[in-house]
């Protein structure tokens, strides 16, 4: 069992790399698509999350103290647009994967290739978002660093974003099979999955660290792969320090299960594509 899975993967794998061509050309349509006839263009994946940033960061440094209800011994506004970016991220991609089969009926009934590759050039076009958010990062750091508000050193733990990159990426293509190929047979899935995307925010660390006092709430809310992966954002980039073993370590199995799984009922699937269609 395991070695046919090992060369169904190996096939699925050498499949997908001779259609890489065609996933770039989606990766792109996606981004053109996205920004077509747009005044700010690109410019949009900084706004959405810096606008975010800017919501949050009033709301718990103006409206409601953040030194009452939360331990941040950072800027908020930087704490904040860590975990919006990675968030983004994820959200937006998972966002796209659900529709991603049935806004491509043509194709998908028509000419054969790797159904993969709708969801994949998703998530690969939320990447190029992300990459492009993250440069605003790296301006706010300079400024808080300026101003004196926080002192930014560089430490080698920057190296290890990548290893986190390549986690949420694996959760995510996996997540983003389920949900398209759900939402193929069920179209209720696309609706329920915006909802749950954005409530999943607010239990996932992004803009409210997750209380560290041993309590119920606490131990539920880690089991939350996501908070460990943005933590880790938090703890490379911020904190100046590797992410803690356990934690990452439960996410990225977490996020090779999810993949793995992912993938496979995707495959599985996939020769009722065309007919559910």
């Amino acid at each position: 069992m395991r070695a046919q899975l090992a060369n169904h993967a190996d096939s699925s794998i050498f499949e997908w790399l001779r259609y890489r061509h065609l996933l770039w050309v989606l990766t792109w349509r996606d981004i053109r698509v996205r920004y077509k006839q747009s005044l700010l263009g690109i410019g949009w994946a900084i706004l959405l999350p810096f606008s975010m940033m800017l919501v949050f960061t009033f709301v718990f440094t103006r409206a409601v103290p953040a030194s009452s209800i939360m331990a941040v011994d950072m800027p908020y506004a930087l704490f904040a647009y860590t975990g919006l970016v990675p968030w983004t991220f994820f959200s937006m991609s998972l966002i796209g994967c659900v529709n991603s089969l049935v806004a491509n009926r043509n194709l998908v009934t028509k000419v054969y290739f790797p159904r993969e590759v709708f969801p994949l050039s998703c998530v690969a076009s939320g990447l190029v978002d992300y990459c492009v958010a993250m440069t605003v990062l790296v301006a706010m750091m300079v400024y808080f660093h300026l101003t004196g508000d926080w002192v930014f050193v560089l430490h080698p733990s920057v190296l290890f974003v990548p290893v986190i990159v390549i986690v949420q990426v694996l959760m995510t293509i996996g997540l983003g099979m389920i949900l398209a190929m759900a939402n193929l047979f069920y179209r209720d899935v696309r609706q329920i999955a915006g909802i749950g995307v954005q409530l999943l925010m607010f239990v996932s660390a992004v803009v409210v660290p997750v209380p560290k006092d041993g309590s119920t709430l606490s131990l539920i809310l880690s089991l939350n792969p996501l908070v460990p992966i943005i933590g880790a954002y938090r703890d490379c980039l911020i904190y100046g320090h590797l992410p803690s073993l356990g934690g990452f370590v439960y996410a990225s199995a977490a996020a090779l299960l999810v993949f793995v799984f992912g993938w496979l009922c995707f495959r599985r699937a996939s020769y009722r594509f065309a007919e559910c269609i």
